[in-house]
């Protein structure tokens, strides 16, 4: 079995998941897997990837309709046979050298169930619209609860999107996969569960992409998100009171607040360059 499995959940991709395959198959480290899942998307992503079925290191697979992120990321996850875990979206990008500094992370410190890196934000070309964000003020083997501590009081995702974390499988299956009680959060509150089961790694270095699309900004959205980051919150104050303290939640939540303002304001400011880009 491989070492690692990269499993891409794809949804009406057609556009950008040859250039996701490819990042996931550039890699330095070649004891991997790529398994890919088209949830049953119409736009010719499930035709897309194909050009990928003589590969050897790549599984094709279809899931049917319905369930969102919930039910693709965890149908993907359960096919992957390495026991170490990256979920790819299906328009991101990883560096060649992800995976290889992220398993020597995982490898030198037993204790840790995760090891996550800084990512570029990109738009729909590819350009670079901000560089090296996350993972502060997190730095080397974090223990599991000062992690969990971290992340509430910060009010945004620190570990960033799937693409920039790897899983020791074992820990994700005791955490329950992925875990969507707060959908938008679903990266975040899965990374939280996984860590009460060990440490995190956070690594300086920018070894992923997350591609901003002119459809990822709203009032709506902005504000439901930070209604989820608060209900995530008081859910590990609840489950962790001796971890995550009530002035822990009040900050988290006030900076919460604070990114979703800020999140909207960036996304005014590229919308003009996102718009004929999507």
């Amino acid at each position: 079995m491989p070492s690692v499995s990269i499993v891409i959940p794809a949804f009406r991709n057609a556009r950008f998941i040859e250039e996701t395959v490819q990042s996931a198959l550039g890699q330095t480290y070649d004891d991997i897997e790529v398994v890919i899942a088209d949830h049953s998307s119409d736009d010719g992503t499930w035709e897309a990837i194909q050009r990928f079925r003589g590969e050897s290191r790549v599984r094709l697979m279809r899931t049917p309709a319905g369930g969102g992120a919930h039910a693709n990321w965890n149908a993907v996850t359960a096919a992957a046979e390495g026991a170490y875990v990256k979920l790819l979206c299906g328009d991101d990008l990883i560096a060649p050298t992800c995976v290889e500094r992220q398993v020597e992370a995982l490898e030198a410190h037993p204790t840790a169930v995760a090891a996550a890196a800084r990512r570029d934000l990109i738009d729909p070309a590819g350009r670079l619209l901000l560089a090296g964000r996350g993972i502060d003020p997190l730095s080397g083997l974090v223990p599991g609860g000062e992690a969990i501590r971290a992340l509430v009081r910060a009010g945004t995702n620190l570990l960033g999107e799937p693409g920039c974390v790897l899983i020791r499988r074992d820990a994700l299956e005791r955490a329950g996969g992925w875990l969507d009680p707060f959908p938008y959060l679903i990266d975040q509150f899965t990374y939280m569960s996984v860590l009460q089961h060990g440490d995190l790694v956070a690594l300086p270095e920018t070894l992923a992409s997350f591609r901003v699309s002119n459809t990822q900004w709203s009032v709506r959205l902005a504000s439901d998100q930070r209604r989820q980051a608060a209900a995530t919150h008081r859910h590990f104050h609840q489950r962790m009171p001796d971890v995550v303290g009530r002035n822990d939640v009040v900050i988290g939540n006030l900076r919460a607040g604070v990114t979703a303002w800020m999140r909207r304001a960036a996304y005014v400011v590229w919308r003009k360059r996102m718009k004929g880009l999507a």
